[in-house]
């Protein structure tokens, strides 16, 4: 006849405990992330505060820009040290004279998207960067893809802003018709 042996209290305790402890981290964490939200937003709050010379038509754009100075880059090849609205300002100049589609609103609405504005962006997990080609910069342009479209007048760098800009236009131009036509992740 076989012996039953009493299950320890121990362990039916461990279960409930744990799953206690993991309900108490997550509330921990919710308010960890709930706090730092708050935070952001009184820093935007803050921002969104300051006295700006922009007239009321320009505000939407000043909030964006407010948010790229933060990437600020040392200078263009073009020796202009900028913020994101220069940056577009800049290659929307050098598109004109070189007859490649694109607008202002186009070209912010696709940098906020790929790269939030940042010019030193770049993505080390996608199937590019698994292939040890990542896309780098405002636009997310990969080196072969920038080599191809990069436009003359322009830095022969892909982390350049403004030739990161006006080669990833360039692209979208002969592929989509502009950049204008881009509404997510090319």
């Amino acid at each position: 006849m076989a012996v039953s042996r009493p299950v320890p209290q121990r362990r039916l305790l461990e279960r409930p405990l744990t799953a206690i402890f993991a309900a108490r981290r997550s509330a921990r964490l919710r308010n960890l992330v709930l706090s730092g939200l708050a935070t952001a937003g009184v820093a935007a709050g803050a921002v969104a505060l300051v006295p700006s010379s922009a007239s009321a038509a320009e505000m939407p754009q000043a909030a964006h820009t407010v948010h790229a100075v933060s990437h600020r880059a040392p200078q263009t090849a073009t020796g202009a040290s900028g913020s994101l609205d220069g940056w577009i300002k800049q290659s929307l100049a050098i598109m004109k004279a070189k007859g490649i589609p694109g607008s202002y609103d186009g070209l912010k609405r696709n940098i906020m998207r790929e790269s939030g504005g940042n010019p030193n962006a770049q993505n080390n997990w996608d199937v590019n960067a698994q292939k040890g080609i990542p896309s780098k910069g405002l636009l997310q342009v990969i080196d072969p893809t920038f080599n191809t479209y990069h436009v003359a007048g322009t830095a022969h760098s892909v982390t350049d802003p403004v030739a990161n800009i006006t080669a990833a236009a360039n692209y979208a131009a002969h592929r989509y018709g502009s950049i204008d036509n881009v509404n997510s992740a090319y």
